[in-house]
């Protein structure tokens, strides 16, 4: 079976709190960009297999999400050897949610290959057991997250018609040295209710706490931003703890020629 796992972008993100156990308290809205990996996963009689193409993914093989996602069902349920081949589109240590989505999908995916029956809430719980954010993937329509950014609210936001550009230098951010680098803060008007209003108001209202500290390490990536606005971005934004970049757009826009060779560039519809 063939799938195809998408990215997601943060719309603005607020550290609230350092929580007792060591992670963070946030609150976030999650929203799905239709950029893809393409996940195949079918039964094996030769044991497990892993195989993997286009970006290289670092760590070790036994590591990988969606090998992780697997194991977790095997707990619970009789399944057979599986032959996993992933092609990785979605950047790796951008912010965009990619291996997260792999393992949500793989759930999907061994749910209906094995016919396991396991409902949504069934799945969003196994999800969040591998990530944060793995459980968003389940449903995979727009939320407003809190806590660890496991706990969601559905939204409704609608930017269909939006034109989407993401940009991602060749710059990895370690999510854990990010959050060091951030005071929690508790702000005065919540996300829920910034997202409410008219696309043209976020600009100085929707903000991402990660970015001050990042773009001060990574200056190449405040200026990504800055030309995101350049450009005519009706909104411009780090994604999650970065390093990619995403500006929202009335029309397409073309900035390939705009950046270094090395970054990723990326052009679709909201």
């Amino acid at each position: 079976m063939i799938s195809f796992p998408n990215c997601k972008i943060n719309l603005g993100l607020h550290v609230t709190e350092k929580r007792t156990d060591g992670f963070h308290n946030i609150e976030t809205v999650f929203y799905p960009v239709q950029l893809y990996d393409i996940l195949e996963i079918i039964k094996s009689d030769k044991g497990n297999s892993f195989e993997s193409s286009g970006i290289d993914i670092p760590g070790n093989i036994s590591s990988n999400l969606v090998l992780c996602a697997y194991e977790l069902l095997k707990k619970d349920f009789d399944l057979s050897p599986v032959q996993v081949y992933l092609h990785k589109i979605i950047p790796i240590g951008a912010g965009l949610g990619g291996g997260s989505s792999d393992a949500a999908f793989a759930i999907k995916i061994l749910n209906e290959l094995f016919f396991l029956k396991i409902s949504d809430v069934e799945m969003m719980h196994y999800a969040s057991r591998l990530g944060s954010d793995c459980a968003f993937f389940i449903e995979n329509k727009p939320v407003f997250a809190c806590g660890k950014g496991d706990e969601f609210t559905n939204i409704k936001i609608d930017l269909s018609g939006y034109i989407i550009c993401l940009v991602k230098p060749d710059i990895s951010v370690n999510t854990a040295e990010a959050y060091s680098l951030i005071k929690p803060d508790k702000k005065k008007i919540s996300i829920e209710e910034i997202v409410r209003m008219p696309i043209e108001q976020w600009k100085d209202v929707l903000i991402n706490d990660f970015e001050k500290p990042v773009f001060k390490k990574y200056p190449q990536i405040k200026i990504i931003k800055e030309k995101m606005y350049e450009s005519g971005a009706f909104y411009a934004s780090m994604s999650g703890s970065g390093s990619a970049v995403y500006g929202i757009f009335e029309k397409e826009v073309s900035l390939k020629n705009n950046f270094a060779e090395d970054y990723f560039v990326w052009e679709g519809k909201l």
